[in-house]
């Protein structure tokens, strides 16, 4: 799964977004990109996407379009 995200400006967001993504249960895998402005993950189980959302909301940036990969 790709998501968009948007905010982030330094090494610090992508470590915070990480964390955030990384605690969610099902996540796995996480891979966040800068310069992309994207986190990329996998899942072990289904995981709604407005956990995803909410999880990078609340680390303190928006949430774009998501993707399957």
């Amino acid at each position: 799964m790709r998501v968009k995200v948007k905010g982030m400006s330094c090494q610090h967001c992508v470590n915070s977004v990480t964390k955030a993504l990384q605690q969610l249960d099902g996540v796995k895998n996480v891979e966040v990109s800068l310069d992309q402005g994207e986190a990329r993950y996998e899942e072990d189980k289904p995981v709604d996407r407005e956990t995803v959302r909410k999880a990078v909301q609340d680390a303190g940036y928006d949430v774009g379009e998501f993707e399957d990969s």
